[in-house]
């Protein structure tokens, strides 16, 4: 967790998915390294392939969603680990 002050709090999430959809938007969820958290982002398709996408941000807390299912918690943090050992945060991916 990165804080400066206690109103500049922010959490460091990692890339564990991207989604695509039919109406061409896509979804990226960024985790918690426990994977009890998650932000999700969505984005035209062709907004995401010009934005820069990268392995980690910076969340506000309030942006952060309770990832209920157990099985969705455990694959979410395996994903943290291996986007976290394979890229540095502000890389792109």
């Amino acid at each position: 967790m990165t804080a400066s002050s206690e109103t500049d709090e922010t959490v460091r999430c990692w890339l564990v998915e991207r989604d695509y959809d039919d109406k061409g938007l896509v979804t990226l969820a960024y985790a918690t390294s426990d994977g009890d958290r998650v932000y999700r982002r969505e984005l035209a398709a062709g907004a995401a392939t010009r934005s820069r996408v990268t392995a980690a941000k910076d969340v506000d807390p309030a942006q952060l969603e309770p990832v209920e299912d157990a099985d969705t918690r455990d694959r979410y943090a395996t994903e943290v680990d291996r986007t976290a050992d394979q890229y540095e945060p502000d890389e792109p991916i």
